[in-house]
C-alpha cells in the first residue's frame, strides 16, 4: 500500500467515526425535549441526587407510602448519579446533554467496527438504518448510558473471534461498568456463550477445546466482575427483579411486544433489512444467525429492545457481509500523530461548541404530561398524605416531596401490586378500587382525568373534586361531600 493510500484509509477510520458521532450528537440534542419525555426522570434525578447527598446506594424504599422500608436496591444507581449531577450543574439541558454524548459515543464505535471491515459504502446506510430502529427508545434513561459500554463489549468478543483466542481478562472491566450503570449487564454475559461457540467453530479442530476453555475462563471473570458494585453479588438479584413482575411487564409500554400493526421507524428499519436479506440473499455462520435471530427476536418481543437490535446486529453480521460480498476495508495506517491530533482537537471543539450552545439555549424541560405542576401545589395545600396517583406521575410527586402509592419502579411493587393497581385504575373490578381505597387509608387521588377511576369517584357521596385542568383530576375525602355527577343510565336499545 502506497503512503497516499495509507493516509487516506486512516483518514477514513478518524473521520467516519469522528463525524458519526458529531451527526448524531447533533440530531439527539436538537431533539433533546423528546430525550426528555418520560416520566421516570422525575425519580431517577432525585434518587441520584439522594445518593451524592448520602454518600452511599439505596437499599429500601425511602420516597413511597405503600412500600416504604420495604427492600430496594437500584441496578442502575451510577447513571442516576450522571443525571443527578448534570441536572444538578445544568438544569435539564444537562441529562440530554449526557444521554446525547452516550448515543454518539455509542455510533463512534459502532462506526469505528464496521468501517475497519466493511468500507465507507456499506457503513453509511448501516448506519442510517440503526440509528431509524433505535430513536424510538432514546431518552434520557440510564439505558442510553450503557450504550457505549454494550457495544464495546460486544466489539472486543467479536474481534476476538476474529483472532481466533479469547478476550483478554482486561475487557472485563467493561462488566463491572455496566453493572453499576444499568440491570442489563446479565445479557451481557450471556452473550459470551454464543459468541464463544462461534469462535470455537471458526477454529481448527485442533484448538477448539483448548479456546473453549479460555472462553470460559473469561466468562468465570467477567461474571466476578459483576460483583463490583456496592450491592456485591446482591446486584444479580436487582438486576432479576423486573422480570418477577410476570404478567404485570405487560402493563409496561416499553415492555410491550412491537405492533406490528403499525408503520413506524422501527417497523420499516426491520422490514428494510429483511428485503435485503431476501433480495441479496445474506449468509451468515451458524451462531451468527443465532445471534441475529435472538436480537431480531428481543426486538420484536419487547420494544424496548429496538436499540440494542439497532447497534448490536450490524456488528454480529459485518464480518460475515464482508466475506460474502467481497468487501475488503483498507488496512488501517496512522497518519502522523500531529494531524491525528489536529483531527481530533477539531472534533472536540465541534462536540464543545454545540455542548455550548445546548446550555446557553437552555431550552430543554420534560412535557407537561408528566408534570401536574398546579394539581401538585393544590395536594400541598390541602396537606394531602396518602395519595393514590397515576402511574406515571409518581416520579413528578417524588421531586416534589411527596410520597406516591406507585411510581415508575415497577420491580419494587411487584406483580400483585401492579396488577391489583391497574384494575382499580381501570375499573376491571370496581369492587377492588373501593376496597383498595379503604384499606391503604387514601385521603386523595390524583388521576389522568380520562381514568375510569377518576370519573368513578365524580358519582360517590364522600369525595370532593377540588382541582381539575386539561389532563388531571383531584378529588378528596371528604364526609360531607355529595356526588357531582349522576350516573348515567342509558335505556338498552332493543
Amino acid at each position: 500500500m502506497t503512503d497516499a493510500a495509507g493516509e487516506g484509509a486512516s483518514k477514513k477510520y478518524i473521520l467516519l467515526p469522528l463525524c458519526a458521532g458529531i451527526v448524531i450528537y447533533a440530531v439527539v440534542l436538537a431533539e433533546g425535549n423528546r430525550l426528555l419525555l418520560d416520566p421516570d426522570i422525575y425519580w431517577q434525578i432525585a434518587v441520584g441526587q439522594w445518593i451524592v447527598d448520602h454518600r452511599t446506594v439505596p437499599w429500601t424504599d425511602i420516597y413511597s407510602f405503600t412500600m416504604q422500608g420495604k427492600p430496594w436496591m437500584s441496578s442502575q444507581w451510577l447513571a442516576l448519579v450522571f443525571y443527578g449531577q448534570a441536572y444538578a450543574w445544568f438544569g435539564w439541558t444537562g441529562p440530554a446533554v449526557v444521554a446525547s454524548l452516550a448515543t454518539a459515543l455509542a455510533y463512534m464505535i459502532v462506526a469505528r467496527f464496521l468501517v475497519r471491515r466493511l468500507g465507507v459504502l456499506w457503513v453509511l446506510p448501516i448506519l442510517a438504518l440503526s440509528f431509524l430502529i433505535a430513536r424510538p427508545h432514546l431518552y434520557a434513561r440510564p439505558h442510553v448510558l450503557v450504550l457505549p459500554v454494550m457495544v464495546a463489549w460486544v466489539c472486543a468478543l467479536l474481534s476476538a473471534v476474529e483472532r481466533r483466542k479469547a478476550p483478554s481478562f482486561l475487557v472485563a472491566a467493561l462488566m463491572a461498568l455496566w453493572v453499576n450503570l444499568h440491570g442489563s449487564f446479565i445479557f451481557g454475559l450471556l452473550l459470551i456463550a454464543p459468541i464463544a461457540v462461534d469462535a470455537a467453530l471458526a477454529a481448527d479442530s485442533s484448538e477448539r477445546w483448548r479456546l473453549l476453555r479460555r472462553w470460559f475462563l473469561f466468562g468465570i471473570v467477567a461474571t466476578a466482575a459483576c460483583c463490583v458494585t456496592p450491592y456485591g453479588w446482591n446486584a444479580f438479584r436487582a438486576a432479576h427483579a423486573i422480570l418477577d413482575l410476570g404478567k404485570a411487564l405487560k402493563l409496561i409500554r416499553e415492555w410491550a411486544p412491537l405492533d406490528f400493526g403499525v408503520l413506524g421507524p422501527i417497523q420499516v428499519g426491520i422490514f428494510l433489512i429483511l428485503a435485503f436479506i431476501f433480495f441479496r440473499g445474506m449468509k451468515l455462520p451458524l451462531m451468527r444467525n443465532v445471534l441475529f435471530a435472538g436480537l431480531l427476536y428481543m426486538a420484536m418481543a419487547h420494544f424496548r429492545n429496538a436499540d440494542v437490535f439497532a447497534l448490536l446486529a450490524p456488528l454480529v453480521v459485518a464480518t460475515p457481509l464482508a466475506i460474502q460480498f467481497g468487501v475488503h476495508a483498507d488496512k488501517l495506517i496512522w497518519t502522523s500523530p500531529l494531524r491525528r491530533n489536529v483531527v481530533l482537537s477539531g472534533a472536540a471543539m465541534v462536540f464543545a461548541g454545540i455542548t455550548i450552545f445546548a446550555c446557553v439555549a437552555g431550552r430543554y424541560h420534560p412535557g407537561r404530561w408528566f408534570a401536574p405542576e398546579a394539581a401538585v401545589e393544590a395536594l400541598k395545600a390541602n396537606h394531602a398524605k396518602r395519595i393514590f396517583n397515576d402511574y406515571n406521575f409518581g416520579g413528578y410527586m417524588i421531586s416534589k416531596g411527596l410520597a406516591p402509592y406507585i411510581d415508575g419502579r415497577a420491580e419494587l411493587y411487584g406483580e400483585k401490586f401492579a396488577l391489583e393497581y391497574n384494575a382499580a385504575l381501570q375499573l376491571l373490578k370496581p369492587g377492588v378500587f373501593l376496597d383498595l381505597l379503604a384499606r391503604h387509608g387514601i385521603d386523595t387521588t390524583l388521576l389522568s382525568r380520562n381514568a375510569p377511576a377518576a370519573r368513578m369517584l365524580d358519582h360517590l357521596d364522600g369525595w370532593q373534586k377540588i382541582f381539575i385542568d386539561d389532563r388531571v383530576v383531584v378529588h378528596v375525602r371528604d364526609a360531607d361531600a355529595v356526588h357531582s355527577a349522576d350516573p348515567e343510565i342509558k335505556p338498552a336499545s332493543n
